[in-house]
């Protein structure tokens, strides 16, 4: 089976709101619940990603092997996980790299009145939000799923960023649409 569009777009969008709790679906939170809940999110992006990341892998390797049928000696849910913890390991410098795009928007944007104006509302950094996760997908050498991830934002968006492309820290798009 190929991975799910649906299911990476859910594993997308949660991985959006842990970079942002309380930003997108969950309101109301505080410093008494909000661990609670991006913990039980990670815990359920790990076996989504698992699930995924294996069927990329499953699906590449009969691509590349040229076979017609899914058997192989390689484990690709154990290569899944293995993936899938790294990328929820590197959570937290995503989330300090998409703090300095945030600043970029709001200093590079005089129309801009807060960095939360920024989460919430512009496209552009929703794309980048995007790429960055796809882009450390490409890092760890995930197939198809960081495809998927950015072409999903672009249809979304307007703005479309290769999930290969190498953006620095401090990146800003404003009014990307058909960029």
């Amino acid at each position: 089976p190929l991975p799910s569009s649906q299911t990476v777009i859910e594993i997308v969008e949660e991985l959006t709101e842990i970079l942002f709790p309380g930003y997108r679906r969950r309101q109301n939170l505080h410093m008494g619940n909000v661990m609670y809940y991006v913990g039980d999110l990670i815990d359920g992006l790990h076996d989504k990603l698992t699930t995924q990341i294996a069927r990329a892998l499953r699906h590449e390797h009969r691509v590349q092997q040229n076979h017609n049928d899914c058997e192989s000696d390689i484990d690709f849910e154990a290569k899944g996980q293995a993936m899938a913890i790294e990328l929820l390991k590197r959570i937290p410098d995503l989330r300090r790299v998409l703090a300095t795009d945030v600043q970029a928007a709001y200093d590079g944007d005089p129309a801009c009145h807060t960095t939360d104006e920024v989460v919430f509302c512009y496209p552009g950094f929703e794309a980048v939000t995007v790429y960055r996760i796809a882009h450390e997908l490409v890092r760890l050498d995930v197939p198809f799923i960081p495809r998927m991830m950015t072409e999903w934002a672009h249809k979304k968006t307007g703005i479309d960023i290769h999930p290969g492309a190498t953006i620095g820290h401090y990146f800003f798009i404003d009014h990307g649409t058909g960029v």
